[in-house]
This record gives structure tokens, sequence and C-alpha cells, in this order.
């Protein structure tokens, strides 16, 4: 009852509308609305057939107003109505999503029945709490990662970023961590993804187990940018909905870098000047409004953040990935050199950063932690003479130690993806190897 109330109160009294007056490239000049729109307002075109095609007020020219579809423009000409819609841009969200797969606006496209709106109206584009009532980070997450969890401890309303090139499984990192992370809840934005690969995301990574406990919002690289910008809009606005219920949120989006392509595209094309790599300055500005809604809020509940970056030309310094890691609260680094050995996942260890340690950790794990890391870095640096032969055992021990226990190392590191690993026993393996130099115990198996 109180969501059909709120439904009945949203119906308009009058409605405003103005008229096309030019179109160019993606961009729709609308006349007539002058005073009545500003930037971020919705505005629904009617094309030919009775066709109806979302836009959005991205900026004004000339006391006009510049609006971006949401979709194609086929049938939309000169003299079009363009309605101005009856609220902001917001969403509805409802405990009933998950298990759910929606579109940047909302709408359920897994062929299921409509989704059920709640009674409060959540804005797609807000600000982050205020800095000083934040809460600190809550307790260690188990992302059900071995590596993750004992080399970059992730806390409850963390924030951290995935970086790789394409094709290294970033993908299936994130299905996992949907599958045996111990949140509440994941919702998981999947913007700019190929539209081959989100089934094969959904059925085959993810999986019934994940899915129960998730809601997916898709927007593939075939739609326009409006709506791929839609799509991480609408993702952490979900996120926000669940974490003011109190519930530990897992928020993760593949990736932010397609979000900053479509706002440089958006930018671009209402006459924004290109700055760094061809990316408008407000790609820069939107990036903190976008990640810093992640994180801890005023009450009990936490998003706790993971945000993939597709590193261009496996370039981790370019503008889009040097922006993020300097925003969020580490950064996990997938290398494919190590994918091309055949390790999974390929995390390297020495460039991956989580800024909650050591505060998260006791002394003696903390201590155990430094010690692999100072066994893997001998060995990384010693490499090359080792592999050529150069170097004689017995030279220098800590080097002698570090190949005696490589092999274990990289044995613990590496996990199948239908294997999870438990945040309490993954000190202990790590500590058992590094005194004894023996394997690992058995790895303990999701269940079906």
């Amino acid at each position: 009852m109180e969501s059909l109330i709120a439904e009945l109160e949203r119906v308009p009294t009058f409605r405003t509308f103005g008229r096309v007056a030019g179109i160019q490239g993606l961009m729709v000049e609308v006349s007539g609305l002058f005073g009545n729109v500003s930037i971020g307002s919705r505005c629904n075109i009617n094309g030919r057939g009775g066709n109806v095609i979302p836009g959005e007020v991205v900026g004004f020219r000339h006391n006009n107003a510049l609006l971006m579809p949401f979709s194609s423009l086929d049938g939309v000409g000169l003299g079009a109505k363009a309605i101005v819609a009856e609220q902001e841009a917001v969403a509805h969200p409802h405990t009933t999503w998950c298990g759910r797969v929606l579109n940047g606006l909302g709408e359920p496209i897994d062929g299921g029945p409509p989704l059920p709106q709640g009674p409060l109206a959540y804005p797609l584009r807000t600000k982050a709490p205020p800095a000083s009532m934040r809460k600190r980070l809550g307790p260690k997450l188990d992302l059900g990662i071995r590596s993750i969890n004992t080399f970059t401890t992730v806390c409850r309303g963390q924030r951290m970023g995935i970086f790789a090139g394409s094709g290294i499984g970033k993908s299936v990192l994130l299905s996992m961590m949907a599958r045996y992370a111990t949140s509440d809840v994941n919702v998981i934005g999947l913007v700019g993804e190929r539209g081959r690969e989100v089934k094969e995301f959904i059925e085959d990574y993810l999986g019934p187990e994940g899915m129960k406990r998730s809601i997916v919002v898709v927007a593939t690289s075939d739609e326009s940018a409006l709506m791929r910008r839609q799509a991480a809009y609408l993702t952490l606005t979900i996120a926000e909905y669940f974490r003011d219920q109190g519930k530990s949120v897992l928020c993760m989006i593949d990736s932010v870098t397609r979000f900053a392509m479509s706002q440089r595209e958006i930018g671009l094309s209402g006459g924004e000047p290109p700055a760094s790599k061809g990316y408008t300055p407000t790609v820069f500005a939107e990036l903190p409004r976008l990640l810093e809604r992640a994180g801890t809020g005023t009450g009990e509940g936490t998003i706790t953040g993971l945000f993939t970056v597709l590193v261009e030309g496996d370039d981790h310094n370019e503008p889009v990935a040097d922006a993020v890691r300097g925003i969020l609260d580490g950064h996990i680094v997938l290398d494919r050199s190590i994918a091309e050995k055949g390790r999974y996942p390929p995390i390297n260890i020495l460039r991956s950063v989580s800024r909650s340690m050591p505060d998260c950790n006791t002394k003696e794990e903390q201590e155990l932690v430094a010690r692999a890391r100072t066994l893997i870095a001998t060995y990384e640096d010693m490499a090359d003479m080792i592999r050529l032969g150069a170097y004689r055992a017995g030279t220098d021990p800590s080097v002698d130690e570090a190949i005696r226990l490589h092999d274990g190392l990289e044995k613990f590191l590496g996990q199948d993806k239908n294997e999870r690993a438990q945040l309490a026993p993954g000190y202990a393996a790590l500590s058992k190897l590094i005194t004894t130099g023996a394997p690992k115990p058995a790895p303990v198996k999701a269940k079906a």
C-alpha cells in the first residue's frame, strides 16, 4: 500500500515540453525549455510511430537545452516533442531485487516479473556521506581469495581497485568474490561489457550460489554512452540503499575505465575540450564523485567497493589508472606475465597495496606477511640469474631460502576458480609454509 501511495503521488498534474531544434551527432538541441530543466533533468523525445526515446540534459547552448539520448535517435526529426519527465533521475530499490538483472534505467532484463518499487526515492547522482560523519573501517572482510585475504587484506567499507589489461581474468576474479565473500549483498555493475559475456558471467561464473544474493546492473558496449554511465550510478545507488538497511554490501564495477570513456564521449559531444589523452576535465571530476560514494556511512552499514580498471596497453600510469589509484584505499595488480606462466589469479603481490594494512592485522600476522613479501622480492631480484644458472647455491642464505620456498609460495598464491579459501586458515598455511617449507593444506572446496 505504501508503494502504491508513493506511486500515485508521483503522477504529475501537468507536463512541460519543448521542440527539437537541431541534431548534431549524438546531441539533441531542444528549444522552449528555458527555466524548466537543469543539468541531469530527464526528457522523453517522441519519435515516429509512437517511439519514446528517453534523454538527459547534459548542457545548454543559446537558451536551448542539449540532450543526450539513452538509445538510438531513429525516427526523431525537427519539431519533435521533448516532454520533461515528472521527476529527477531516481531509483526506488527494494530488498526483493536480489537475484535480478537490470539495465541502466533500473528495468529488468532477465525475463522475470516487474520489479517491486520501494517507497523511498534514491537519487542516482548524490553526494557521498560527510567526511566528518563517516565511521571508521570495519573488521576484515573474507573475500574467499587466499592471496588477497593474506597479502592485501580488505576491511569492510574499504575501496580497492583491480588494475589489469584485457583478457587477464578480472571478471572471473570478481565472480569468485561474489560467490565466496562473507558480505550480505553483492551489487555488480557491468559497464560497457561485451554482450556475449553477460550470460556467461551470470550463469557460468556467478552461478546460482553467487546470483541468489546479488543484483547485476548491465550496460553493454553497444549501448549509448549515457546508458553506460547510468549503469555505474545505479549500481552505487542500489548499494547505498542496502547500506542504509545496515547491511554489509560488496559493490563491484567492471570497469571504471569504461565509465570514464562514456563520460569522455558525453563531454566531447557537448563541446568540452579534451585534456589528458582525450579525456575531458569532467571525467576527472566525476571519478571521485562516483568512487567516494562507496565506503562507510553514518550508520552500521558499509559498502566495500571493488572497482576494476582496464589499463590501456598494460600501462598502469595512463590517466584513468593514475587518477583512480589516488582516490581508492589500495590497489590489486593483475600481471599478464604471471598469467602467461599459468598461475591464477595472476596477482602481483609486490605491486599490490592495501591501505588498511598493517592496522587491521595483529603484530604476528603483519610480521608473517612482511616475511613472505621479502622472500618473494628476493627471488624476483635474482630470478634472471637463477634461470641462467649463474647463481651458485650457498652464496647468499636469504636467496637460498627464497629459492627453497619459491614453489610453495607460488602454490599458495594460486587458486582454482572453484576453490574457496578462508581468511584464518590462510595465515596458518602461510606460517607453516615459511617455518617448515611444507606444502599448504588441502583447499576447502566450495559447496555446489
